[in-house]
């Protein structure tokens, strides 16, 4: 009888301790960034949520890492409160969809409510931010693999723009992205010159009324990010259409700096980092509540499929977020097994002189 109690007591040990272990923790930090020191009135000390994995504490081990970037009017913080990204992790990690691996959050809510993971002189160097110092923070202060092929990045909506654009344009620092229904690729639908949001956004004169809209204040949030203007009040920016009574008039000049920052114009002058990637995929639904996604994302993907870039390219049966963080959506069974398959998750005996060198 005493040999049964033992051996039920050391099954409930033992099932505590995998308990306790299929848990990562999360962890906040901050970080001062000289990237973002900027006119615009934002503030340029940002933070940041870090996943680790449920055995970090217990091993010495290294890990590959994802850069996950949230959507307009999110967070990092956001990320975890509405849509336990840590939990789909946990259960990604304990199901074997990934190996443990240590997902970053970057905080990049601005006061118009997103960054665009764009450099701008008026609102700061997001771009250069996501890439060079967050990136460097998180190997100087973690147990990285401090290797682009052990570099992830991905993100939902305007994250999905972000980790695109990041892909294109620093390739050098990440080779695998996925974009979970990607916003903005290029102009068109609610964005395009017929329908009414740059209109709105032009006859709006303060900023605690655009904070009340949506698609102006999305297309105001650009303009700050892509076209800056210090000397235009209130907003401090350009945008490419305007109108004179019901004629449309479109301003070349500030439509060729749009088009320098949007992902499907920006494809043909990043052909040779489009091809240093090691995997690119992107996702959308069906019955997305923003139209301009499905039709921006198929442009997007013939754009690199004119250029021979080889993608993956799907859509759904959802629509914005429906599909996305639930048990049986493409966070936990499509872009974190990607991340899987194309990550390399071995340390490959790194030298303390190779990590500086990636600095």
């Amino acid at each position: 009888m005493k040999k049964i109690i033992l051996f039920l007591f050391l099954i409930q040990i033992t099932s505590l301790g995998q308990g306790q272990s299929s848990k990562g923790k999360i962890i906040v930090e901050q970080i001062n960034a000289l990237s973002l020191k900027n006119i615009g009135g934002e503030n340029s000390t940002r933070r940041i949520t870090i996943y680790l994995p449920p055995d970090y504490d217990l091993t010495t081990n290294r890990y590959p890492v994802i850069y996950f970037l949230h959507g307009f009017t999110g967070s990092d913080s956001l990320q975890i409160a509405r849509t336990h990204f840590d939990n789909v992790l946990d259960k990604a990690i304990t199901t074997g969809k990934i190996r443990p691996v240590i997902v970053v959050m970057p905080n990049q809510y601005t006061l118009y409510k997103g960054s665009w993971y764009t450099n701008s002189s008026l609102t700061g160097n997001w771009a250069d931010f996501t890439s060079k110092d967050l990136v460097e923070f998180v190997d100087k202060n973690y147990r990285t693999i401090p290797n682009k092929n052990s570099r992830g990045i991905a993100g939902h909506s305007m994250g999905g723009h972000g980790a695109l654009k990041m892909a294109m344009l620093f390739p050098d620092v990440f080779t695998t992205v996925y974009g979970l229904s990607p916003a903005v690729l290029a102009l068109a639908k609610e964005f395009g010159p017929e329908r009414n949001a740059f209109r709105q956004a032009g006859q709006i004169n303060s900023r605690v009324e655009l904070l009340q809209t949506d698609f102006p204040l999305v297309c105001v949030a650009m303009g700050r990010a892509f076209s800056p203007n210090p000397s235009k009040p209130p907003f401090y920016c350009d945008l490419p259409y305007t109108y004179s009574g019901d004629r449309l008039i479109v301003n070349d000049e500030i439509m060729k700096l749009w088009n320098m920052n949007l992902p499907l114009y920006m494809v043909d002058e990043n052909i040779a980092n489009l091809r240093k990637l090691k995997a690119i995929k992107f996702d959308w639904g069906r019955n997305e509540n923003f139209p301009h996604i499905p039709v921006t994302c198929q442009m997007f993907s013939q754009k690199l499929e004119n250029a021979g870039i080889q993608h993956y390219a799907e859509e759904y049966i959802g629509d914005h977020e429906n599909k996305v963080w639930t048990d049986d959506g493409r966070a936990l069974n499509d872009m974190l097994p990607f991340f899987n398959t194309y990550l390399t998750f071995e340390e490959l005996n790194y030298k303390t002189q190779d990590i500086k060198k990636q600095k």
